[in-house]
């Protein structure tokens, strides 16, 4: 019987350690994930064809104007600006944090990208891809991929904080 429990007890114990270790590792891929800038990590819909509101979740590694998620938008998969949405200030205390697009035009079924924009490292790659009428899965982008549309207005006018 001192056997088993001796087995159990080193059972407990690896348990014990590997879940540390996995909530280290979870922490530093998120950490590394944030390197390459800002995230669109969900993004729910509401309205009616052609006036829906988007909302979007991003995480992102801001620390102040000089480093933040300045826009999140929505790009067709041609690489066509559908809609973006200017984010006026930083959020080094309130990750990850949502923001609301409304009227967007836009048809149910049509696929398209959403992804954020970082003021220091630009476009992430990694988004979220669908449709109004399917949802929306992570995704990512090829790092190229429509980067024209940082010069296409609207575009931020500054940082409040």
């Amino acid at each position: 019987m001192k056997p088993i429990v001796l087995l159990i007890f080193i059972s407990l114990g690896l348990s014990c350690c590997s879940t540390d270790k996995e909530k280290e590792l979870a922490a530093e891929d998120a950490a590394s994930s944030l390197k390459d800038g800002a995230r669109v990590i969900a993004v729910k819909t509401t309205g009616n064809e052609n006036a829906y509101s988007f909302e979007v979740t991003i995480e992102s590694a801001d620390t102040g104007c000089d480093q933040y998620a300045d826009w999140w938008e929505i790009v067709d998969l041609d690489g066509h600006l559908i809609y973006r949405r200017i984010l006026t200030h930083s959020h080094v205390d309130e990750q990850p944090f949502s923001r609301t697009g409304t009227n967007i035009p836009l048809k149910k079924n049509t696929q398209v990208y959403v992804r954020a924009h970082m003021k220091a490292t630009g476009y992430s790659t990694k988004g979220q891809k669908g449709s109004v009428e399917s949802g929306f899965i992570p995704t990512i982008l090829d790092t190229q991929f429509a980067n024209d549309l940082e010069k296409v207005d609207p575009l931020p006018s500054g940082c409040e904080f």
